[in-house]
């Protein structure tokens, strides 16, 4: 006699989609908001005096805390605390950091008493600066940490299942988000008399509240799948599949993390500090206004999010995890090259245009092919802690690689005459652009891709001879009935 088995929650393709879209919607926002200013840095320095290193200092906040031990706490509380309580709090900390960011760069903080406490110390900030650095440091440890959420929390619903097609559509949708934002932020800003960085920044934080309550749904069917699973708190796990924090030195001392670890690193260190200054690099190589650059570059992260679905199903079905990785690199170097040389030496809007549509392309490769690597060579019990770290270490490069940007941008453009002349006429209220010469920061983010090319060729042959399954598919057949 045939037994009945009963049917988990996540074996329903509807129940399982839909608790993915709410934990991806989240993070969608929150992609939204850390971009929100992204379009706007020529807006941002004819308004409050950020220069080239200080909106680098700004963008570098975003990471600073995580980058200071918080992701590890983070990782530490997702293994000991579980999904749904550390989901909540980094949606709440994402919130939080929002609100005292649009606080900085609102108009009636920069003429109250606080902002001239502020302007009173460490000067090479101004106070709507240090106000938004601020909340973009606490924005920055709740997106984080729910990365790290979201990624252990679609290992476990999509456990054998479309795992990577679910990573893939996570960050494809998150991806939107950018699209979105580099729209919406200029049109915002520029759109309605005055021109005001103030507006895309409340849209973007009253979009994370909705986040926040998507979350909380989500919440409830988490409850219930654990139900079904016959969990009720980490007591309910055996011994021996509790996290432990002796299992810090086990990530540490494993090859395959660090690996990991320096190929994300590498690879997100030359995407996202690039979208802090992919559209004054495009105003200033195509002679375009910020929404027009805006417009053009918002097409980069479609790219991923229409590619990477069918990279995510291709390798839950064929694998090939390591090969996708390479690929990636080396379509990464062309393009950096590509905006260092060809775009400023010929001013083509087609040729700028496909090497970001490239780009994207490039992007999606590490979603789909990598983070649903992770769990096949780290164990459950501390694979959020694992996360934790190799966003950690991702986090190191990302709080540092803007800034460095920042100073080298400003470096290579101190002698330039027609930097010089603009910005004397931007000190005297001319609404002009300031046409920084991109080459050098351009050639910095392809040798980051180079990088990561070599690493990702080590980690394919180390794959063979370890036999991790990263080439293997993610699906597991299930046994025929008898």
């Amino acid at each position: 006699m045939t037994e009945k088995v009963q049917k988990m929650m996540n074996d329903y393709p509807v129940v399982r989609w839909t608790a993915l879209f709410l934990i991806a919607f989240m993070m969608l926002f929150g992609y939204m908001f850390v971009d929100v200013m992204s379009p706007l840095q020529n807006l941002v320095e004819a308004q409050r005096g950020w220069t080239p290193t200080i909106f680098g200092a700004y963008a570098s906040a975003e990471y600073l805390l995580n980058v200071c031990g918080f992701l590890i706490i983070a990782g530490i509380i997702l293994d000991k605390c579980g999904i749904r309580f550390t989901g909540t709090l980094s949606a709440s900390l994402m919130v939080i950091g929002a609100m005292i960011k649009y606080v900085g760069v609102s108009d009636w903080f920069q003429t109250c008493s606080f902002a001239e406490w502020l302007n009173s110390w460490w000067i090479a900030m101004p106070a709507s600066a240090k106000m938004a650095s601020l909340g973009f440091m606490m924005f920055g440890c709740g997106c984080e940490m729910a990365g790290i959420t979201v990624s252990k929390s679609i290992a476990k619903w999509f456990a054998g299942k479309e795992m990577a097609l679910a990573m893939g559509l996570e960050m494809a949708i998150a991806r939107v988000g950018v699209f979105a934002v580099f729209s919406i932020s200029p049109w915002l800003a520029e759109s309605f008399s005055p021109k005001t960085i103030v507006r895309p920044v409340a849209f973007c934080a009253c979009l994370l509240v909705i986040g926040l309550i998507f979350f909380l749904v989500f919440c409830v069917m988490d409850r219930k799948f654990d139900h079904q699973l016959g969990i009720s708190s980490n007591d309910d796990v055996a011994e021996e599949d509790q996290f432990k924090l002796s299992d810090i030195g086990k990530i540490f001392s494993s090859q395959a993390f660090w690996i990991v670890a320096l190929l994300c690193v590498l690879y997100y260190s030359a995407i996202f500090p690039f979208q802090r200054y992919a559209t004054n690099m495009l105003q200033c190589n195509l002679q375009m206004d910020a929404t027009s650059a805006a417009n053009v570059f918002r097409w980069f992260p479609i790219g991923a999010a229409i590619i990477t679905p069918f990279l995510g199903s291709f390798l839950d079905h064929k694998g090939k995890g390591a090969t996708m990785l390479m690929l990636g690199s080396i379509l990464m170097i062309v393009c950096h090259l590509t905006f260092a040389f060809i775009v400023p030496a010929t001013e083509s809007k087609v040729i700028a245009f496909a090497a970001i549509i490239v780009l994207g392309i490039s992007f999606s490769l590490v979603p789909a092919a990598l983070w649903p690597s992770i769990p096949k060579i780290m164990p459950n019990r501390y694979l959020g802690s694992a996360y934790s770290l190799i966003f950690w270490i991702q986090n190191i490069g990302l709080c540092f690689v803007p800034l460095i940007i920042g100073k080298i941008l400003a470096a290579t453009n101190a002698t330039n005459a027609a930097v010089i002349a603009a910005k004397e006429a931007v000190a005297n209220g001319a609404d002009i652009l300031i046409p920084y010469n991109y080459t050098v920061p351009m050639v910095v983010f392809a040798g980051f891709g180079a990088a990561a090319l070599l690493l990702s060729i080590f980690l394919k042959t180390l794959d063979k001879r370890k036999e991790w399954g990263l080439e293997l598919p993610n699906i597991k057949e299930e046994p025929k009935a008898e």
